[in-house]
């Protein structure tokens, strides 16, 4: 199994998909970077003062601004009024969420990308792991082996675990060695409030507590590698089912970007909380963001993606097995 695994990570370095992953990340953080940058740059600018409570009062001021306004929904109004609760929090407690430094920029990245860009850059990595030998026409040499099935497949899921680590690594000390040229590499002490939690319409702040920020990195991160791993499970199936990569890139894309979607279109809609792509921004729990859909909770989430993720091995597995892939 050891030598499957191998080769298998062998072919996922060899098509230059980490490459490309690489290159897109070192274009795309330094602009994330370059972003934050401007806009908290702006913020002073605009309000004479670097002072992070005059910063976050008039943060606060804005939103509640927005809520006078008659256009926003109400499920919007809801979510402003619970983020207004949780920096009004922060303000008591005299502690400032968005300090400089790389620590804050990865926990700030990690919290907005989970739901979207990661698992795009995972269905570029997982996509084609199948349906690649297809379109290569190397499926016949891979099972003319005296290896069984479902070992084969076995391996390139192993193989595909491994290369969304190696994925979470580069993203991690990418933002952190990129953003700290900007920011500082400091503040992996500070501490970050966790523990929010929403009920209806209410903040419940009873279990919130302190916890230095690299604690709270490695669980956002973990937290992210599951979500990740959830997209390249779904990936994975898909590659087997269909033979085109280019389908089944294009079929997962579609599927990924409409769950986004739907979350913000529709979140009065219940039922989308049984979609595997409404799930994906696990981190929201964790910073305390609100939920717009009704009955979601970690717990709940988590479920959810374990059980598509089990529907979609047991489906890879028995397709894999019993189709005719020589033919």
């Amino acid at each position: 199994m050891k030598a499957l695994v191998y080769n298998e990570m062998l072919k996922i370095l060899r098509n230059r998909r980490i490459l490309v992953i690489t290159l897109i990340l070192l274009v795309l953080i330094p602009v994330f970077t370059y972003a934050q940058y401007r806009n908290s740059q702006e913020q002073i600018r605009q309000l004479g003062t670097s002072d992070w409570r005059t910063l976050l009062q008039q943060k606060i001021v804005d939103q509640q601004n927005r809520i006078a306004s008659s256009r926003i929904p109400e499920e919007w109004k809801t979510w402003a009024k619970l983020n207004i609760k949780q920096q009004q929090y922060y303000l008591e407690h005299d502690i400032n969420p968005g300090a400089p430094g790389a620590p804050t920029f990865l926990r700030k990245f990690i919290e907005q990308s989970t739901s979207l860009f990661l698992p795009l850059l995972v269905v570029v990595l997982a996509a084609d792991i199948v349906s690649a030998e297809h379109s290569l026409g190397t499926i016949k040499l891979l099972l003319s082996r005296p290896v069984p099935r479902w070992k084969i497949l076995l391996s390139k899921y192993m193989a595909l675990g491994l290369g969304i680590s190696l994925l979470m690594l580069l993203t991690a000390l990418l933002g952190y060695v990129i953003s700290g040229a900007v920011f500082g590499y400091r503040g992996w002490t500070m501490p970050v409030l966790t523990g929010f939690k929403v009920q209806g319409d209410q903040l419940v702040t009873q279990g919130v507590h302190l916890i230095p920020q690299w604690k709270y990195l490695l669980m956002a991160y973990g937290l992210a590698w599951f979500s990740g791993l959830m997209v390249g499970t779904l990936s994975f199936m898909v590659s087997v089912l269909v033979k085109s990569t280019a389908a089944s890139i294009g079929i997962m894309l579609a599927a990924v970007i409409s769950g986004s979607l739907l979350t913000q279109m529709a979140p009065t809609w219940t039922a989308l909380k049984y979609f595997a792509f409404t799930h994906l921004s696990l981190t929201d729990y964790l910073a305390g963001n609100p939920i717009l859909i009704e009955g979601m909770s970690l717990p709940f989430s988590l479920t959810v993606l374990s059980v598509w993720a089990i529907l979609a091995l047991t489906v890879a597995f028995i397709t894999f097995m019993r189709r005719d892939v020589l033919a």
